[in-house]
């Protein structure tokens, strides 16, 4: 008898596009058969994970049967209330949904006390349909387009983040206190310093070997340019979904681990006025059918390359919301920083939006380094992939390079504050197309309701300059 005949599951819905099978869940359990409870994982809009805790009986039926998740999960703000202009929640009855455990998802927890899995789950309607609200499935949309044209996204992310000292206490202005190696100071920029390494061995040590217990494929780990900032690499997947999953995935790790010894892991895109921000990179490129990098072809590879950067470069204003998706990423994207602020590429540059990274020709990929560490990446990879598509769809043409300081030269200006990001994202006919217009509406009524509390906050520059 399996789990699930044990758990007793029923299905209360039509099968729609969802695959009935508990095979996956039942390997697991056989081979982890000391497992007591399982965490179900679902991020939001925002990239906040959300979910619920339950016992290891149910596991079955969240390949079968769905766990429970209203779909106004996904009508909520960074603070995680209820945006009523989305229309998504009392007004409807708060209806639930079904949210099915993604293949591949299963995992063990090696940080809890107790023996515990985790899941990764998507949100399907009552009829098994996939939700429109779940950006994961916006993701996994743009990927199948992409099958269907014979193509594959192979991609990885970039990860940086700060850590931070809880007993220590925050300046008069609530900036908190980064975490120092006890040689440096904290007036110092040391990039790339392995005494920092070394300083957090253990904590990196952790990272890594419960990152590969749970399948993490982790590349290297830097000392960054700021006191307390590092950045975690992961290896590239030919998978969009599981290349997302494993970002979302880390950066539950890093923090988890960073409270276990002590510590405080913070993504927030720029926690320090004179400090840089966290960004998460993106590389990216394209196999065919063959799995041969098609941007790599000596006849046409060049072309592709560059018709899908001048997709990216067209699509960037209107997509730089999901990609700055809060009011304080904002404040990354500074001249000088590293973070671009025009829609802009190069080769071997690091000053621009979209760049060519120096590798051999079968390596030849694309990185987007605009957004902030505290972006979504299913949306921010779901944005790059369909700019791509469209740009290659179309044989765009982009501007001559960059090079040297792109700061210093004449490049599509990206919006500088949320509400223009928003104005932009809203009203485009491009994020239409590559998110839905009902998820494109939700997500814009979503970010109007969080910037209008940002402008009704009196801040504490203005009591002490005005008051």
């Amino acid at each position: 008898m399996t789990q699930s005949e044990k758990a007793g599951t029923t299905r209360p819905m039509e099968t729609g596009t969802v695959t009935l099978s508990t095979h996956e869940a039942d390997r697991f359990l056989a081979a982890h058969p000391d497992i007591e409870a399982v965490q179900y994982l679902i991020s939001d809009v925002n990239g906040v994970l959300r979910g619920k805790w339950a016992p290891v009986e149910s596991l079955p039926k969240a390949f079968e049967a769905g766990i429970n998740f209203p779909l106004s999960l996904f009508g909520l703000d960074v603070w995680g209330r209820e945006v009523m202009e989305t229309g998504m929640h009392m007004e409807t009855g708060d209806e639930d949904g079904f949210c099915f455990a993604s293949p591949g998802s299963v995992r063990v927890v090696p940080w809890a006390e107790h023996p515990t899995a985790q899941v990764i789950l998507s949100m399907h309607t009552e009829t098994g349909e996939p939700f429109y609200g779940d950006p994961r499935l916006c993701l996994e949309r743009t990927a199948e387009r992409m099958a269907a044209a014979g193509l594959t996204a192979v991609c990885a992310f970039e990860l940086e983040f700060y850590l931070l000292d809880p007993k220590e206490m925050p300046s008069d202005d609530g900036t908190p206190a980064p975490v120092l190696n006890g040689d440096a100071g904290p007036d110092r920029q040391n990039m790339y310093a392995l005494s920092d390494l070394s300083h957090f061995q253990s904590l990196f040590s952790d990272i890594r070997a419960f990152g590969m217990a749970q399948g993490l494929p982790i590349d290297t780990v830097v000392s960054e340019a700021a006191p307390g900032q590092f950045e975690v690499n992961l290896k590239h997947r030919a998978d969009p979904l599981a290349a997302a999953d494993d970002a979302i995935m880390l950066k539950r790790l890093i923090r988890e681990l960073a409270r276990k010894h002590g510590l405080t892991a913070t993504f927030m895109a720029k926690p320090f006025v004179d400090w840089p921000g966290n960004g998460m990179h993106v590389h990216a490129s394209v196999v065919d059918r063959n799995g041969d990098n098609i941007f790599a072809d000596s006849e046409t590879g060049e072309k592709k390359l560059q018709a899908a950067i001048a997709g990216l470069l067209a699509h960037m204003s209107d997509c730089t919301l999901p990609f700055v998706s809060t009011w304080n990423g904002f404040r990354r994207l500074q001249p000088g920083s590293y973070a671009p602020t025009s829609a802009s590429w190069g080769l071997n540059n690091r000053s621009v939006a979209v760049r060519v990274p120096a590798s051999s020709p079968e390596a030849t990929r694309i990185e987007h380094r605009i957004s902030g560490a505290d972006a979504n990446p299913y949306l921010v990879l779901a944005a790059i992939l369909a700019a791509m598509m469209e740009g290659m769809e179309t044989d765009m043409v982009p501007p001559a390079p960059i090079e040297g300081n792109a700061y210093d030269e004449p490049a599509p200006e990206l919006p500088a504050t949320m509400p223009d990001a928003i104005r932009a994202f809203a009203r485009s006919a491009f994020t239409a197309r590559a998110f839905g217009t009902e998820f494109r509406d939700m997500y814009a009524k979503i970010k109007e309701a969080e910037a209008a509390a940002f402008l009704a906050e009196i801040t504490p520059l203005e009591r002490s300059t005005y008051l």
